[in-house]
Formats: C-alpha cells, structure tokens, sequence
C-alpha cells in the first residue's frame, strides 16, 4: 500500500510554519511514502518564490503543485523551467508555457504520477480544458499510480470532473477554494475524491486574510487590503491509501488540525 499525505493550499508564512510543526509532530505516526503540497499561496499568499518552494522541500514536501497564482512572482518562470524542479504548474495552460503539469516519481519500486490541472470557472481567461487534458492522461498513464490536483473554483466543476474520471486515476484533489469540503469518498472502489483540500495558514481568518480586510472589501466594494492573519494556525490536509498492485485508491482521510 502506497500511502499518501496531500496538504491543501499553504498560505504564507503561517502556513508553512504550521505545515512545518506538522510534520515534526505527526510524520512517524502517519508514515507517508509521498508528501505533495499545493503551493500557489506559497509566498505571503502571492504564488510560490524559489526560497519558499525550497524550504518546503527541504522539509520533506516531495512534489509541489500550483494553481492560479504561479506566475505572481517573476523569479519562478525560470525556477519551473529546470527539468529537476519538483514544483508543477497547471498543465491546461497553452502551448509553450515554461514548466511542466506532471511529474513521475518513484515510490517504493513504483511510479507515481501527480498531475495538476486549472479549472476554467471563475478562473483563468484563455485555459485549454482541463477535461481534455486529463483524457489525454488517463490514456498516458494508464494502470499507474495517479494523482490529480484540479484547482477550480467551482465544486460543480470539480465533482463532474471527478464522476467523469472515476476508474481513470488514483486519486482527484480539489484545492483552490481554502475551505474544506467533508465529501471524501472512494468513487466506484478505485478513485479518492474530495472537492477541496482546504488550506493550511490562519485559522482565525477569511481564507487566510486578516477579516478586517475582507469584511471592509464585501461592505464598500474597494481594493481589497491584502494582510494576512495573525493568530492560530490550521493544516487542512488528506491520507490517501493507494494499492499499488491495482492502482485503487482504498482510503481517503480528512485531516484538520488547529494549532493555538
């Protein structure tokens, strides 16, 4: 069985430290083979920078993968481009577009596939369909050890991507939202599903915001004022076992965990 430890999107340095604490205290007991975090919040909420991307490896994070934000720092255009870069970006962006939607690694004599994916909802203008996408995938990674992050706003979006790739992949994690859904499920004995991971930063906070900031937004309609809370942290993330004789997932676990 191949277990793997999935964090939801890590907003700034809360979150990493929150993510950090985590794994010092709870990653004997857990025992995952692999470690993926969504870093699209990486760096004071503003998409991931080099430094942040390395801490989180550093700490144990295998793969990293993005979303909507990759490009808010001009330093990972470059980063993305290496070929032994462990962060991944969202693969339905056109042709031509530095770095790669998918990376193979090894896991206890096997190949893992994680692939990450853009949702076209109340996202990104100009996305090719990350339907079309995955169909392709589930053609090129037929019979492994797969793991979709799709970052999408919209849970319609990622439930009927999900019921439309039962038995296709491993697993399918919606990040993106920052709110964690409790509808984890095995779909048709094969894939692990949930509609968002979550996110790992202030707990006391609007999606990581200091409230302040988004209530004064929702009430004039100004500028929102981005600042991060202050305060306790949470980690949002998920377990997910995998036999890696069948490729089915066998087990999905939430995990929320708030640290005063």
């Amino acid at each position: 069985m191949i277990k793997i430890l999935f964090f939801g999107d890590i907003v700034g340095r809360p979150g990493r430290s929150a993510v950090k604490r985590f794994l010092e205290e709870q990653r004997d007991a857990i025992r995952p083979d692999l470690v993926i975090a969504n870093a699209d919040n990486l760096s004071s909420g503003r998409g991931p920078t080099i430094l942040k991307c390395e801490e989180m490896l550093n700490l144990g994070v295998n793969v990293l993968t993005c979303g909507d934000h990759i490009w808010d720092q001009k330093e990972i255009i470059e980063y993305i481009s290496e070929g032994s870069s462990q962060l991944i970006r969202p693969a339905n962006y056109p042709e031509g577009v530095p770095g790669r939607g998918s990376i193979e690694v090894e896991v206890k004599d096997k190949k893992v596939v994680i692939c990450n994916l853009l949702g076209r909802i109340w996202t990104t203008e100009g996305l090719d369909s990350p339907f079309v996408k995955a169909d392709e995938w589930a053609k090129e990674y037929e019979g492994k050890v797969t793991i979709v992050d799709l970052h999408a706003e919209a849970s319609s979006e990622k439930l009927a991507f999900g019921r439309n790739f039962t038995g296709k992949f491993s697993a399918i994690v919606g990040t993106h939202t920052h709110v964690q859904t409790a509808d984890e499920e095995i779909f048709e004995n094969h894939t692990a599903f949930i509609s968002d991971v979550g996110f790992c930063g202030p707990h006391d906070s609007v999606i990581g915001l200091d409230p302040k900031c988004s209530i004064k937004r929702f009430k004039t309609g100004l500028p929102l004022e981005f600042e991060l809370a202050a305060g306790a942290t949470q980690v949002n993330a998920v377990v997910i076992e995998i036999d890696e004789k069948t490729s089915a997932a066998k087990k999905i676990e939430r995990i929320q965990h708030i640290y005063d």
